[in-house]
């Protein structure tokens, strides 16, 4: 079965960067996308980057796009979501999530969720 595991999340002054990582396992993902949600209190969870994993096209929610990066290592079976200039704002857990087929941005749409991680950035 699809495991996702979170990790790289913590505690970041604004202004500072962390790089998230998603180790995948249990089948082939080819034919995934594989993508970054987080989820803030009290708000609901929201696309944050998405990657597919055959040939590393990338997609990115608006208000990330220059700031956050999406990539993948297919040797480690690894997705990773580099976070620069992280704003106050950027607090949540995120989590990563994998999906079969195209890519889509509604988390309803993902059928494999990790645990999430916390990122907290401090002003």
């Amino acid at each position: 079965q699809v495991q996702l595991v979170e990790s790289g999340g913590g505690l970041v002054q604004a202004g500072g960067s962390l790089r998230l990582s998603c180790a995948a396992s249990g089948r082939t993902f080819n034919s995934y996308i594989m993508a970054w949600f987080r989820q803030a209190p009290g708000k609901e969870r929201e696309f944050v980057a998405a990657i597919r994993w055959s040939d590393g096209s990338t997609y990115y929610a608006d208000s990330m796009k220059g700031r956050f990066t999406i990539s993948r290592d297919n040797a480690k079976n690894t997705v990773y979501l580099q976070m620069n200039s992280l704003k106050p704002e950027d607090t949540a857990v995120y989590y990563c999530a994998a999906r079969l087929g195209a890519y889509l941005y509604a988390s309803y749409e993902y059928d494999y969720w990790g645990q999430g991680t916390q990122v907290t950035v401090s002003s």
